[in-house]
Order: C-alpha cells, then sequence, then structure tokens
C-alpha cells in the first residue's frame, strides 16, 4: 500500500514535469528552438492567479480562466516582440535569449514590494482535502493534477487531430518552408504555439501552487521538465507526458527507499541512461540527414 501511495504522488508530481515538457516540445516542434523560460511562465501564472484571487477578488474558477487567458496573450506577445526579432540566428543565441527571458521574469517578481519576497499560499476551494480508499489516502490536490492533465492531453488530441488549426500546426512543424509555400500562416502560427506553451505552464503552476507555495523561485521545477522532454522524447507531444511521469514516480520511489539526495539527482540519472540507451527518447523519432 505505501509503494502505491508513492506510485500515485509520483503520478501527480509527474503531471507537473509533463505539462512545463509540454510547452518545451510544443516550441521546438514549431521553432527548433529550446525555451529555458518555461519555469519562469508557471511561476508567472501561478502569481496571476494568486493576484486575482487575493488581490482582485475574483473567485477561484474566474481567477484560474482569467490567468490562463493572461498568460496565453503574453506568451503571443513575448513571441512577437522578443523572439521572432532573433530567429535565423544560431540556435545558441536564442537559447541564451529565453534564459534571460526567465531570469528578468524572476527579476521582475522579486521587485514587487510585499509580493515577490514572500511565499504565498493560493487559497483553493479543495485543499487539504483527502479521500479514504480503504488504507489508501488520495490527496484532492494530486487527483486534481491527474485529472485536469488528463483532460488537457484530451483536448490537445482533439485540436492536433480533428481542427484545422492543429492540422496546420503539424504541417508547420514537419517542414516550414513548404507549409508556408503551401499557404499557411506560419508565423502567426509561431505566435500561437508560443501562447500555447504559455497557458499550459500557467496550469501546470496553478496545479502545482496548491501542492507547494506561490514564489518566485518556483520556476526552478523547469529543470526537472527539461529531462522529462529528453526521456520521451523532444519532438513527441505524448512523450513530454510521458517521459514526465518517468520522471516523478522515479523521484517519489527514490526519496522513499533511497539514501537522503538521490531524489535530487535521479531525474537526470534516468536521462543519462536513456541518452546512452535510446538516444532519441522514448517516443523519438530517428532523423536522418543526406548530404
Amino acid at each position: 500500500m505505501q509503494f502505491i501511495q508513492l506510485v500515485i504522488s509520483g503520478i501527480a508530481q509527474g503531471c507537473i514535469y509533463g505539462l512545463i515538457a509540454l510547452g518545451f516540445v510544443l516550441i521546438y516542434k514549431a521553432t527548433e528552438t529550446v525555451s529555458f523560460a518555461q519555469g519562469e511562465l508557471m511561476m508567472l501564472g501561478a502569481f496571476l492567479g494568486l493576484a486575482g484571487m487575493s488581490m482582485l477578488g475574483f473567485p477561484f474558477w474566474l481567477a484560474v480562466l482569467a490567468s490562463i487567458a493572461a498568460m496565453s496573450l503574453f506568451g503571443v506577445l513575448l513571441e512577437r516582440v522578443v523572439i521572432r526579432p532573433i530567429l535565423g540566428q544560431p540556435a545558441f543565441s536564442i537559447v541564451m535569449l529565453t534564459i534571460g527571458i526567465g531570469y528578468v521574469a524572476r527579476g521582475a517578481i522579486t521587485m514587487i514590494p510585499g509580493i515577490g519576497t514572500e511565499t504565498h499560499t493560493l487559497p483553493v476551494p479543495y485543499k487539504d482535502q483527502v479521500w479514504n480508499l480503504g488504507a489508501l489516502v488520495l490527496s484532492a490536490e494530486q487527483m486534481v493534477v491527474i485529472a485536469v492533465t488528463a483532460v488537457l492531453c484530451a483536448g490537445l488530441f482533439a485540436m492536433f487531430r480533428y481542427t484545422r488549426l492543429g492540422i496546420a500546426m503539424q504541417a508547420a512543424s514537419q517542414n516550414q518552408l513548404a507549409a508556408y509555400y503551401m499557404g499557411i500562416p506560419v508565423k502567426r502560427l509561431n505566435g500561437l504555439v508560443w501562447g500555447l506553451a504559455a497557458a499550459a505552464a500557467a496550469i501546470a503552476g496553478l496545479l502545482l501552487a496548491p501542492i507547494t507555495f506561490v514564489h518566485a523561485n518556483m520556476g526552478f521545477i523547469g529543470l526537472k521538465a527539461f529531462p522529462a522532454a529528453v526521456v520521451g522524447g523532444f519532438g513527441s507531444l505524448p512523450g513530454a507526458i510521458v517521459g514526465g511521469l518517468v520522471i516523478g514516480i522515479v523521484e517519489s520511489l527514490s526519496g522513499f527507499y533511497l539514501p537522503e539526495g538521490f531524489k535530487d539527482i535521479a531525474a537526470y540519472i534516468v536521462v543519462l541512461i536513456m541518452l546512452m540507451v535510446k538516444p532519441n527518447g522514448l517516443f523519438g523519432e530517428k532523423l536522418r540527414k543526406k548530404v
């Protein structure tokens, strides 16, 4: 029973990693660049939800929807104003730019008096609720994380499978030049992808906040989500979720059964093993280039 409890906890944490990893994969598939600002976008989403509830007096669900919408718009503007002008430059330049965006976001939050330097609790209606199934104790926060992740994955699957927007995004991710010649607005789609990635990060932040706290450094969890994207395969959306679940479960089990300290390095050990055994990840595609 203890093992099952640890696995459920790991799945909930892995869902958070998977949602952030979705942003990594979406942006990589659209622009072939890696955004290391996903953790900070998650942090901004959590702070927006906190501001909506505690400062503006919004009900919980209205604050959640408003913060997700605001982060989607922020992602689109970020791509248009900051990212798009540097596209075409070496990949290293774009990576460093996204790292800089993360530092700027963290610093901007920290400079807000009375908010940025404090640790806050997100007041959610299901806080501290538990369900007892025999000897198994299920936390409402963890169950909400798992349920929302499942619904979001189903929604993304339906969008990419059945909508014109999703099909256009898939086409652009396969070959941007060919998609452009076929009349697909590639630049506009790139902005929408950044907005979608920011929305996924905001959802992850709003789900994580009741389990931990809202603070300026909560974005560092993105360093655990990046291994999740690598394990699942950097070009696969389902792989991002599966990779997150793998990292979350391994972390949970290693934190209980292995000596202290192994939990902090478990994600990177899994990545090293995966790179040695299957470098493209669990769902990654083998890419070959003819010279």
